[in-house]
């Protein structure tokens, strides 16, 4: 009974500072004192207002649509393909912006800015923070610090989430009487600026991974800010937060490398640096039903996104070769081969990310073929896949091959929201271009580290070969996990590499007992990235409500 009254005070404290609509933020009228009061004078109860920040780690990851509003960003980029025509997420809206069929700044600013979602965090976490020095005499040193680096943790997230859309945003702090209605862009120094002092912070006063628990650590914070780092491009502040968690020796590589991604810390997961559990009496997601193969049991959705013969063909050989297979032969549009694709020659990664004809999956054999249990079905051919490919694979990572959805709709996998081998690459990436010759010798030592986790060949290679592939080390080994779409997008190679090309796949024919692979085209139409997309356009809601701002970012007002 004590636990209900404690959430029905977090809940109604949630109630005062949780408000998205720009009227209720701006709207500094002291209300609910009493309320205020009670949450932020327990320690305990503050520490349950500070809980429901958690949500963001989920909001943010592959199984919400808090990043993007189209479903996954890969959809957007060669590795991924949507095979819906349906105008809604993890269907065609992908396509169309892979497509750039709506080019308008409305439109752009809507499925990919997320504005109104990160402002409506931030009311929130700035509310927490203004509470939590209103009321700092309630608190331990120890306990204060503690609390306010959990909220600066994800607000320092959340600045982080709009300055790699926006780079100029609007900056507010703790200070609720100084929000104005009007009020400016800052600069983009000023922006990155925050995310830094905001992840330090927590870096600084927050536990190590071995006494936080289940709540955010040190090292998390270090990790988040390796990441934010690459896109502000400070490199000695990202390999120097990197390195903070390497010499932590809390995490290590897992032996195999699907359990990097589908189990956590207390599962076994080594690698697990922040992660968000979902139970059936609270929290679930709908990513198994979205994504699993069409002849799985229970499924009403399915496949609703296709790996590409692009990432396919992404895979190294196994064996630490450090070499790729010949594709020429199935590269011929339109044209049946009888020769199997050397699959089964592929590195480890591939089998552990994508299903293809022949793989074992929930103790069957997969069949991406017409008639096949999972089925394939030519794209644009009916408005929805109904579970089948439309490229010749399916998804297999993050999908959980032990869920019945017989039993449960609904999943419960994990999500890990940063792990072990993204901080060793974000070290290699910016100790690679700092101006430090010790730290880019250590570059390669990093990359290889997570290259032999998976049997491939150690790489000794010139500054500029080993950048590029660091590029690609991080879009085999992260693929699927939110992080290629906005690496190539923060590189600046989006409009080249997602311009005047098409997705590819194979489809499979069963011939008796044998098959044939033909190699198809998956767009029928070019697909084309803009350069002025570096950037997201500014909401209108925000150019009509804000005074201070006259006019749109200059690259989409032409």
């Amino acid at each position: 009974m004590k636990r209900y009254m404690k959430l029905a005070l977090v809940l109604l404290g949630a109630s005062l500072v949780g408000c998205s609509d720009w009227d209720s933020f701006l709207d500094t009228t002291p209300t609910g004192s009493v309320s205020d009061k009670l949450v932020w004078g327990n320690p305990e109860y503050a520490e349950l207002n500070i809980n429901s920040f958690y949500h963001i780690i989920d909001a943010l990851g592959q199984f919400d649509t808090a990043q993007t509003a189209v479903g996954l960003s890969e959809g957007m980029t060669d590795i991924l393909k949507y095979g819906s025509t349906s105008l809604m997420p993890h269907m065609y809206f992908a396509n169309q912006m892979a497509y750039m069929e709506a080019s308008d700044a409305s439109f752009v600013s809507t499925y990919l800015g997320n504005w109104s979602w990160c402002y409506g965090k931030m009311t929130s976490l700035n509310q927490a923070l203004s509470n939590l020095h209103e009321y700092k005499d309630n608190f331990t040193e120890e306990q204060w610090n503690k609390y306010t680096a959990e909220v600066r943790f994800f607000r320092g997230w959340i600045y982080f989430e709009l300055m790699k859309r926006y780079k100029e945003i609007i900056i507010y702090d703790y200070d609720m009487q100084a929000i104005k209605k009007d009020m400016p862009l800052s600069s983009e120094k000023e922006g990155w600026d925050m995310v830094e002092d905001d992840l330090l912070y927590a870096s600084e006063n927050l536990p190590s991974i071995t006494a936080a628990g289940s709540r955010v650590s040190k090292e998390a914070a270090d990790a988040l800010l390796s990441r934010a780092m690459l896109y502000a491009e400070r490199w000695d502040v990202a390999a120097k937060a990197a390195k903070r968690v390497i010499d932590s020796n809390n995490f290590s590589l897992t032996e195999d490398y699907a359990t990097a991604w589908s189990k956590t810390r207390a599962q076994g997961n080594t690698e697990s640096i922040l992660e968000y559990e979902y139970n059936r009496e609270g929290q679930t997601h709908n990513f198994d039903d979205n994504f699993t193969p069409g002849g799985d049991p229970g499924r009403v959705l399915g496949a609703l996104g296709n790996p590409t013969q692009e990432m396919v063909e992404s895979y190294e050989l196994a064996g630490g070769k450090a070499t790729y297979p010949d594709w020429s032969a199935w590269h011929k549009l339109g044209e049946s081969v009888r020769e199997t694709p050397p699959f089964d020659q592929l590195e480890p990664r591939f089998a552990a990310t994508i299903l293809y004809n022949g793989s074992q999956w929930k103790g069957r054999t997969i069949e991406p073929y017409e008639d096949g249990a999972d089925g394939y079905m030519e794209w644009r051919m009916k408005d929805k896949n109904e579970g089948k490919t439309v490229t010749g694979y399916f998804l297999r990572k993050l999908v959980d091959e032990n869920h019945d959805l017989t039993a449960y709709s609904r999943s419960t996998q994990p999500w890990i929201a940063i792990r072990y081998a993204e901080v060793l690459l974000n070290y290699a990436e910016a100790a690679a271009k700092t101006s430090d010759n010790t730290l880019q010798k250590d570059a390669a030592s990093k990359l290889n580290e997570v290259r032999r986790r998976v049997g491939l060949k150690d790489l000794n290679l010139k500054l500029e070969d080993l950048k590029e592939a660091i590029y690609r080390e991080r879009k085999v080994e992260l693929a699927y996990e939110g992080q290629y779409y906005w690496d190539m997008r923060r590189l600046k190679k989006s409009h080249e590499a997602f311009s005047n090309y098409r997705v590819h796949g194979l489809r499979v024919d069963k011939n008796g007992a044998s098959y044939t692979y033909t190699y198809i085209d998956c767009d029928g139409q070019d697909r084309y990235y803009p350069e002025k997309l570096y950037r997201v356009p500014l909401p209108q809601d925000e150019l009509d409500g804000n005074g201070a701002i006259d006019h749109q970012y200059d690259e989409w007002m032409r």
